[in-house]
């Protein structure tokens, strides 16, 4: 599948062009069963999109060639980036040019989080995913588990409590416990 990726991207970022530091990216909430569910990113684009940089509008300047991908994937990426940046003013004039299938329209808009959706955000407001790998900023006393969860441990793919933004469920100890987001660190 990755062999596939790159011949169709032909070694190049899918969205910015970039040749350096590839990678394949699953565009939610499609699994990657397919490379039609997949784009082949670079750093940069990567992790903008992931939240874990903030968006740069000159980088995106390049949507306006991307959005004519032939590939889905790519132009649910290109259409969400457009939306969350529809502010700049010139993102709009992209989105009234842009054609989605209403197949592709509805996947582009289910990875949109609804604004009543539970957002769980760590210690510094940084958005927490399910998945996600955090760390103890302060010793909890577990209960009912009988030992203290130290500051500094790091907890590997937790789960949200999706009626709750406050907690988030992860292991310490072999033990599952929930915890509250206030103590925790992306």
């Amino acid at each position: 599948m990755e062999r596939e990726i790159q011949k169709r991207s032909g070694g190049n970022c899918e969205l910015c062009g970039a040749s350096e530091e590839l990678k394949i990216h699953v565009v939610s909430p499609k699994n990657g069963d397919s490379i039609d569910e997949c784009a082949h990113l670079c750093s940069t684009c990567l992790s903008q999109i992931s939240g874990d940089a903030d968006l740069d509008p000159n980088h995106w300047r390049c949507l306006n060639d991307s959005m004519w991908s032939e590939v889905d994937a790519v132009k649910v990426l290109a259409w969400r980036l457009l939306n969350e940046m529809r502010s700049e003013g010139w993102p709009n004039d992209l989105l009234e040019m842009m054609y989605l299938d209403e197949e592709t329209e509805e996947w582009a808009k289910a990875g949109i989080p609804s604004e009543d959706a539970v957002v769980h955000l760590d210690s510094n407001g940084v958005q927490l995913q399910a998945g996600d790998s955090v760390v103890l900023i302060k010793d909890l006393k577990v209960k009912g588990g009988n030992f203290t969860a130290k500051r500094g441990t790091a907890v590997r793919n937790i789960t949200l409590v999706h009626d709750n933004a406050e907690h988030i469920e992860g292991k310490v100890e072999g033990q599952r416990i929930v915890i509250l987001t206030q103590y925790v660190k992306k």
